[in-house]
Parts: C-alpha cells; structure tokens; sequence
C-alpha cells in the first residue's frame, strides 16, 4: 500500500463480508460496529438498509475520530481512512425477513421462499475520515432470487446443517443453501452480503482505486 492510499476498515465481523473484501486485493482491517439493527415503521428496504449501513460506518469512524483526537500531531498528518459499512435484508411480498429466531422460523421462511421469487437488498456506506465533516457516499443494490421447490425433506436436512441461523432469509448462497437456489437476477455478491462491484465504484468515486 502506498503512502497516499487510504486504509480500508470494514465496519463488520461477518466472515461473509471479510472474506469478499478480499477479493478486491486492497489491505484492510475489521472493526466491530456498536449499531442496533431495528426498522423504524414505515421505513422501506432500500431506506433500511442505507440507514443501516450508514450507522454501522458512523460507529466505527465516530471512534477513529475520537483516537485521534486524543492523539493530536505528533509532525505526522493523519492517513486518511475509508470506512465501509453494509447491510443486507431479504424481502418477499414487501415484507423483511431477518435472521431465524429459532429451528422452527428458520423452516418457516424456507417454506414461504420455496419455489418463488424475493428480492435481497445490501446498503452499503463508505465514510472517509476524518468524520463528520469527510465526503461520504451511501447506496444500495437489489437482486431478484428465485427458489426451486423444496420438499419438506429438504428443507428439514438444511436447517439441521445449522446454515440458515445466522442468515437473513435462513438461507447462504456462497453454501450448502446454493443448492435451493434455482436463478439469480443481479449481483450474486449482493445475495451473500456485500455487491462488489458496486463497492468498486464508490471507492473509486473517492480516490481508492481498485484496478
């Protein structure tokens, strides 16, 4: 990394989300965000999401700001930070469907997916520190997902691989849950967390090429 190029911090300890970022070829670091994922009535997906992504990006850049304050000068100028944040939320019929509660959600929602058609939406915010007061871009991605049809079989040996507990929907596309997944419309690393080449683009709107 050059002296000039920004550090990467991804505001997520998903190993979904790291494992993408890598593809990228930039260095980067995790930090957990301190943000409660909770929908205000009446808040659409897409607004959903960008809030989301954005306060998880806040959290982390908030407390950058603040370690450096605490740490003025030193005859260094300060490296200029990009911090990325994401959310992804699974959506049938206009309703949001989150994590699994349990076992029995987790095979409720499959069996509402199976055979039919959602839509997947990732909010993803990059803030540049130092911040507030740095240039910030915030914006989401959409991809239809179709379904083959699961018997209850299925459904019941997917949920018993302990997959879908920790996913959106109950369901990982980069896993066993590819499987289930007869079409996908759009951006496949959207589906597992966080859309690439969306993500390109806006680093490079903010001086961080990729290529």
């Amino acid at each position: 990394m050059a002296a000039s190029d920004p550090l990467l911090i991804l505001a997520s300890t998903s190993p979904r989300r790291r494992e993408l970022l890598k593809r990228l070829g930039l260095p980067f670091q995790v930090e957990r965000p301190q943000a409660v994922e909770r929908r205000r009535p009446g808040e659409a997906p897409g607004e959903l999401v960008e809030r989301l992504a954005r306060e998880k990006a806040e959290a982390v850049a908030s407390r950058w700001g603040r370690q450096a304050g605490a740490e003025p000068g030193h005859g260094q100028e300060e490296q200029r930070r990009l911090v990325i944040g994401a959310d992804t939320v699974v959506v049938l019929d206009g309703e949001i469907l989150g994590k699994p509660k349990d076992l029995e959600d987790a095979k409720q929602m499959l069996r509402r997916l199976s055979g039919r058609t959602h839509e997947v939406y990732t909010g993803v915010a990059v803030l540049e520190t130092p911040w507030p007061g740095g240039p910030e871009l915030v914006e989401h991605e959409v991809t239809r997902v179709t379904f083959r049809p699961l018997t209850s079989a299925m459904i019941e040996h997917y949920v018993a691989s302990g997959e879908p507990m920790d996913k959106a929907g109950a369901y990982g596309v980069q896993g066993l849950g590819s499987v289930i997944v007869s079409h996908i419309d759009g951006c496949f690393f959207n589906v597992v967390g966080l859309p690439l080449p969306r993500l390109a683009q806006m680093l490079e709107r903010l001086g961080q090429p990729v290529l």
